[in-house]
């Protein structure tokens, strides 16, 4: 796994921020968090960018978004059973919002990942290890409450992400779930570009 950094962001991460807050539920998802209290937690993923991706179409910004996911990182405990708690515990914190949330202890991926998808899992260090390994590079972002706003961790740039150019993640070689997840993409966002070979992200 690469050490984490941020990617070259430019001028690209004020306008990441600006875009995904036009989704009223992630606004309202980070500012409810902290509240909540868990350790090293982030919004991520697909609420974020497929916000951006709807914004490019002209379509309302929480169009089509099928959960709001977040990740936290608790090594204390790694039974499904607390993690279970936790998730219930944020639904119950974020009833009044239209949404589906779902909350995952990036500590315990490794002890599920083999037998749930295949192959192997390194175990995580912090929750931005599971942002670094989604399958498509340019969906590794994740946003966190901060006293001065979100701050923003998208370790592959945003480059990709705003051209609409899908590439799979070296650190997640999975070309089968990878080829599936950038199908259902392309399927809901015509316009994407879908690249195939992992040559090309090497």
């Amino acid at each position: 796994m690469p050490e984490h950094r941020q990617g070259p962001l430019t001028a690209l991460q004020p306008r990441f921020i600006e875009d995904a807050l036009c989704n009223p539920h992630n606004r309202a998802v980070l500012e409810g968090l902290p509240p909540l209290a868990l350790p090293d937690a982030w919004l991520v993923a697909g609420c974020l960018f497929q916000t951006v991706w709807n914004l490019r179409c002209g379509r309302p910004p929480e169009a089509g978004i099928r959960d709001y996911d977040l990740f936290y990182f608790d090594a204390s405990d790694l039974s499904a059973e607390a993690e279970r708690q936790v998730d219930e515990r944020v639904r119950r914190h974020f009833a009044h919002l239209p949404v589906t949330i779902e909350t995952k202890n990036q500590a315990r991926v490794h002890t599920w990942y083999a037998d749930y998808f295949g192959g192997s899992y390194a175990a995580s260090q912090c929750a931005k290890d599971g942002i670094d390994r989604f399958l498509v590079d340019c969906t590794c972002v994740g946003l966190q409450p901060d006293i001065e706003g979100p701050a923003l961790y998208a370790p592959y740039g945003l480059e990709a992400l705003y051209e609409g150019i899908l590439r799979p993640n070296p650190h997640c070689h999975q070309p089968r779930l990878y080829a599936a997840k950038a199908a259902d993409y392309r399927s809901r966002w015509p316009w994407l570009q879908v690249l195939d070979s992992f040559a090309t992200s090497a």
